[in-house]
């Protein structure tokens, strides 16, 4: 048996994969571990892709909020979310009626 293919194949014609276990284990791993590399390496490159595009579009005055919230989290765990619209919602309403 010269190569992977023809190592597996063996494994299975002799049944002999249930008794060397970790040796198809190993197998398994090497043959999947090109896929879950790639994988990953796409995800990182589209979150890159994405989070630069978002800061392209971001004002640096939101930039900056999003980072103070974010490092001072504990701060802001108290605060609900539904008060924040509601308060974005009564300005919203405040500036129509003007």
């Amino acid at each position: 048996m010269s190569t992977i293919f023809e190592l597996c194949r063996g494994l299975a014609e002799t049944n002999k994969s249930q008794h060397y276990h970790l040796i198809d284990r190993l197998i398994c791993l090497v043959l999947t571990l090109s896929v879950f590399t790639a994988t990953t390496e796409r995800t990182f490159s589209a979150m890159k892709h994405v989070k630069t595009v978002l800061h392209n579009k971001m004002e640096e005055e939101f930039l900056a909020d999003s980072m103070m919230i974010y490092i001072k989290r504990e701060l802001v765990e108290d605060i609900d979310l539904d008060s924040i619209i509601d308060e974005f919602y009564s300005i919203k309403h405040r500036r129509v009626q003007l």
